[in-house]
């Protein structure tokens, strides 16, 4: 791996643990504090502090898996929610899960807006390309836009435990969400199934919706 390849890696990792990751599970614990459910403050979460949603597990898996391998397989600590003391019963369970890939596309907008106007642009785009200072940014920037629309993507997957399916439950009527809960035990391996077999189908989204957002032809 070239000292580019490892920079932009490691651009990535930071991007992940530093921000992408934090807002995601801060929100989660926002929205659970916001309809009743206070266990997340309790315990420290209701913060953007990396440190507090960092998983060392997950955490050093995603950047081994980003630097050495090139794509990244890693997790933040999950933020802890008690469904029972949150308002609207189960359709406040859906809306604590899809805080998290919400605030995602939030940060990837509020990112893309900028960089949007600069490649719509024939001359900021000429000058941002030929100042490698300038450009380097624009591609961090970009990075930070694709990671986020990723996170977003991925966990509005209805699969288990990704936010989607977590959202899913709380949508259905509860003898249906209870029918499926029997399928959690195979959550991990539809995902890892996903990953490996089919990692396509994601990239093939996420560039999509950033191509979308950015502004690329």
């Amino acid at each position: 791996m070239s000292v580019a390849q490892l920079t932009q890696g490691a651009i990535v990792v930071a991007i992940f643990l530093l921000i992408a990751f934090p807002v995601h599970e801060f929100s989660h614990a926002w929205v659970a504090n916001r309809l009743g459910d206070s266990t997340a403050r309790y315990q420290g979460r209701l913060t953007l502090n990396p440190v507090a949603h960092f998983d060392p597990i997950g955490g050093i898996l995603l950047a081994v898996s980003i630097l050495l391998v090139g794509f990244g397989i890693g997790w933040a600590k999950p933020t802890p929610v008690n469904p029972y003391n949150l308002r609207y019963g189960r359709r406040g369970e859906t809306v604590v899960a899809i805080a998290g890939p919400i605030s995602n596309l939030v940060l990837a907008l509020a990112v893309a807006l900028p960089l949007r106007l600069i490649v719509m642009s024939p001359d900021l785009s000429a000058t941002v390309v030929s100042n490698d200072i300038a450009l380097f940014a624009f591609n961090t920037a970009a990075l930070f836009v694709t990671v986020d629309v990723l996170l977003m993507v991925f966990n509005l997957l209805p699969i288990p435990p990704l936010d989607g399916w977590r959202g899913l439950l709380g949508l259905v009527d509860a003898r249906t969400a209870y029918s499926l809960r029997q399928f959690e035990q195979y959550g991990f391996i539809v995902l890892l199934l996903l990953i490996f077999i089919a990692p396509r189908f994601l990239t093939d989204i996420v560039s999509g919706i950033t191509s979308l957002l950015i502004g690329y032809p």
